[in-house]
């Protein structure tokens, strides 16, 4: 038999993995599936803005051949004018790679460091890609713990236990997902001074920054220090709501002078794909030099605003079910009374679920949560469809009991 590379032992992303497989196979039956488990605004009737979409069509015929391995010149530079704005000192147009999504940029960045055995510091919970990509490129995803306590805040005495002189990197995601946390300044400060001190390089994963609430700053890693190597990410996916376009980047800024070798290998890795996509390339400059339609939507009374509230306040209201309220994002992560509902299985807990109301969750395993007492919930369908999925989860768990069949449905793996 044909086998797959053993670099895929203990790779997975559930957020489409067996769960949304068994969603399938229900829409495939003739039932309607409610899909919190993906960030994908687009389903849900957000849409690009439109200056962005038109400057495409009316460029495409400068598409047609590959740019720069690194990407489009104009393009790079309003990522640099950005990055400049928000106070990141010492950007040079070439410090700036243009990829296909965060997902072929965080996969790139990890890989051009590590050697195998080799430890990444990444939280937990996590977006899962980060896991994936430090253990598809041979190391080691050491999960530090975020506390829910603390707003989510990551625990810096755990992160301090972990490191050794295998770790190579720290990874920090903010704005959270999947909490929907942001980080103070002086937290940030901490961890960066801690990346100092055993010389980390510092994978800031900032591709929600400008999905904020409630007046909450959000500070740039790399604007903290210039003595410690930074590859800060972001895109259009989120802020913009242009995720099928494919369009990210990533900088590399701070301590630069000590990371040459990374830095080339960055490039040949970059030059191995050729280019990416230039289409959604050419968007880049339009998108980040105009003003984003996303501030209007996660006021009070923009669309974000009201659908994080309405989630957020009929979520708490059903008995044994708590929540951090999210600060940014587009997600919530809740936790179970795993004795009240019997829960010995958060992934059971969703397929059940999945099952008798047709709505699709991600288990809190699927981000690499160490307890089965958390899902996450994506708040992107419109207030009325989210207010009638909540009554639904109320509903499932006023009975609910693990174990017990609750549907003719087959929901066994």
């Amino acid at each position: 038999m044909i086998q797959r590379s053993e670099r895929l032992n203990n790779v997975s992303y559930d957020l489409c993995g067996p769960v949304y497989e068994k969603a399938k196979e229900l829409e495939l039956q003739g039932h309607y599936i409610t899909k919190l488990n993906i960030g994908n605004p687009a389903p849900f009737g957000f849409d690009a803005p439109p200056a962005i979409t038109q400057h495409i069509i009316e460029n495409l015929h400068l598409a047609q051949g590959y740019s720069d391995h690194k990407g489009v010149l104009s393009s790079r530079e309003a990522v640099k004018r950005y990055y400049e704005g928000k106070g990141i000192a010492n950007i040079h147009v070439n410090d700036i790679c243009l990829g296909n999504g965060l997902s072929e940029l965080i996969m790139q960045s990890v890989q051009a460091l590590l050697n195998d055995g080799d430890e990444v510091l990444v939280p937990s919970p996590d977006y899962p890609l980060w896991t994936a990509a430090v253990r598809f490129s041979g190391g080691k995803a050491v999960h530090y713990l975020c506390d829910e306590d603390s707003e989510w805040f990551p625990d810096v005495a755990d992160i301090k236990c972990k490191i050794s002189s295998r770790t190579k990197a720290i990874v920090i995601i903010n704005p959270n997902n999947p909490t929907g946390a942001v980080y103070s300044k002086e937290l940030l400060q901490e961890l960066v001074t801690l990346a100092e001190e055993h010389n980390l390089v510092v994978f800031s994963d900032e591709i929600y920054d400008k999905i904020l609430y409630d007046g909450t700053e959000f500070i740039s890693t790399a604007t903290l220090s210039e003595d410690v190597l930074f590859v800060t990410f972001s895109g259009l996916s989120k802020n913009y709501l242009a995720a099928g376009f494919r369009a990210g980047w990533m900088l590399v800024s701070g301590a630069k002078h000590k990371a040459a070798a990374y830095i080339d290998g960055l490039n040949t890795l970059a030059s191995l794909r050729v280019c990416s996509n230039v289409p959604a390339q050419l968007a880049l400059q339009v998108a980040l030099e105009t003003p984003a339609t996303i501030h209007d939507m996660v006021l009070p009374a923009g669309r974000l605003g009201e659908q994080r509230r309405i989630s957020y306040e009929k979520l708490t209201a059903i008995p044994g079910i708590t929540c951090v309220k999210p600060k940014g994002a587009f997600y919530l992560f809740p936790k179970i009374d795993v004795k009240k509902f019997d829960i010995q299985d958060d992934q059971q807990f969703v397929l059940d679920f999945l099952a008798a109301e047709h709505v699709l969750l991600v288990n809190g395993g699927g981000f690499n949560w160490h307890k089965p007492d958390h899902f996450r919930i994506v708040y992107l369908p419109e207030a009325k469809e989210l207010s009638r999925t909540m009554d639904k989860l109320g509903n499932f768990l006023s009975t609910y009991q693990q174990g017990r069949v609750i549907s003719p449905v087959d929901v066994v793996l």
